[in-house]
């Protein structure tokens, strides 16, 4: 039996990418996050100094924003999904080197880059930007308790530190980029679900 002609199209199904918990953790993870860049740019551009003054206030806010970076996603950690989907990040695939040799030669076709529920340049940012949280929480331990270490570590600390922090500012640049030219994965972040298309398109390995 056919449809009637004024039977309006069924409309676009719509599948589950991310829980409650996983939204969660990455709204507020992004919110220190930008707490941490925001203030560290005050601290380091000598206009932006002048502009908002109270350094001593900054600073506190720095390293509270710092301190708990992490929590987020250890509290996270009592989500199955949450969890489920570390596990995939964690796994590197032939599928994702396929992905990562195609964006290396900027092969732009959907068949020449496979993914599952994360591409491989997904898979890679997080693991960076977990390092990084890391060694940023470390080195910025050594720089607030001065009694933990002697003078060169406190130095040599401060040099990665300041560094790397000029380094997370152009990765993130770079991922908030990617994310606006992506409006269904940011609705996917928002709302938890995402179009049936776009899930085939760009993740055609995964079976939600």
């Amino acid at each position: 039996m056919s449809l009637r002609a004024d039977t309006p199209a069924p409309p676009s199904a719509r599948v589950h990418r991310f829980s409650r918990a996983e939204r969660w953790v990455h709204r507020t993870t992004a919110a220190l996050m930008g707490v941490c860049v925001a203030t560290a740019a005050v601290l380091y551009i000598p206009q932006l100094a002048v502009m908002v003054g109270r350094r001593e206030l900054v600073v506190r806010i720095h390293e509270c924003a710092g301190l708990a970076l992490p929590v987020p996603v250890l509290l996270g950690l009592a989500s199955r999904a949450f969890r489920a989907d570390l596990r995939f990040l964690n796994r590197f695939g032939p599928h994702d080197r396929l992905w990562l040799r195609a964006a290396l030669v900027r092969d732009k076709r959907r068949s020449s880059r496979p993914a599952g529920k994360f591409n491989a340049g997904q898979k890679i940012y997080a693991a960076w930007i977990a390092g990084a949280t890391l060694v940023m929480l470390g080195t910025g331990l050594l720089m607030w308790f001065t009694h933990l270490a002697p003078l060169v570590w406190r130095t040599s600390a401060t040099f990665v530190h300041d560094w790397l922090a000029l380094t997370i500012g152009v990765v993130l640049a770079g991922h908030i980029g990617m994310a606006l030219g992506d409006p269904e994965a940011r609705r996917g972040l928002r709302t938890g679900k995402v179009s049936r298309e776009w899930a085939d398109q760009e993740h055609p390995l995964w079976r939600p």
